[in-house]
């Protein structure tokens, strides 16, 4: 459960004003930097637009960041938990390891169909707080995928390599959907031949 900020800069009037303006947590800033990068890239971080989406004034933003850095840092953290290991920790729930490899393309595919925020990060990489944050995420994206694989009984080596094969068909999977979504299959087996390819030994 998200904890809020005692305090809201942008409520720091007196009186019914100050009372009725809404308190804003560094993570409700971020998490709204997120939409705005899904909607229209990094360059949509801005902090009036921000304050107007969030219905708070530029002073709630200065009480929890120093600048817009610090917010486009805070956002993409925030990305890295939610998306990665936060994923992650509901996978780790499942009893076996096939279980836990089709929860984890099926459900990481299915949300990124539904939010282009991954496709419109993946559009800024060359930006140097995003490439180091998608550099750290791929990694563990890769490395946690492999590993999955292991367990199934695969080699490392074969298992990387799996793992790899699996994460370019999620994101190649995830550009075509915001790109030319007439390109993809609409039956959901497809994703289902798509595992089976996958799991398929040699």
């Amino acid at each position: 459960m998200e904890m809020r900020s005692a305090r809201d800069a942008g409520g720091a009037g007196s009186g019914s004003r100050g009372a009725s303006r809404k308190r804003l947590s560094a993570r409700d800033w971020a998490d709204a930097a997120l939409t705005a990068i899904g909607e229209g890239g990094l360059a949509a971080v801005a902090v009036e637009p921000l304050a107007a989406r969030l219905g708070t004034t530029k002073g709630s933003f200065y009480w929890h960041f120093a600048n817009r850095e610090a917010l486009v840092e805070a956002a993409l953290a925030r990305w890295e938990a939610v998306s990665t290991e936060a994923l992650i920790e509901v996978v780790e729930a499942e009893p076996d390891p096939t279980t836990q490899l089709r929860t984890l393309f099926l459900t990481a595919t299915a949300e990124a169909a539904e939010d282009p925020l991954e496709v419109s990060l993946l559009a800024t990489a060359d930006h140097p707080q995003v490439a180091a944050v998608l550099r750290r995420v791929t990694e563990r994206r890769l490395g946690y995928v492999a590993e999955l694989f292991e367990r199934l009984g695969f080699p490392p080596e074969a298992a990387r390599r799996r793992g790899l094969l699996a994460y370019t068909s999620y994101l190649g999977h995830t550009q075509l959907h915001h790109a030319v979504p007439d390109a993809l299959p609409r039956d959901p087996a497809y994703l289902e031949s798509v595992l089976e390819t996958l799991f398929k030994r040699p």
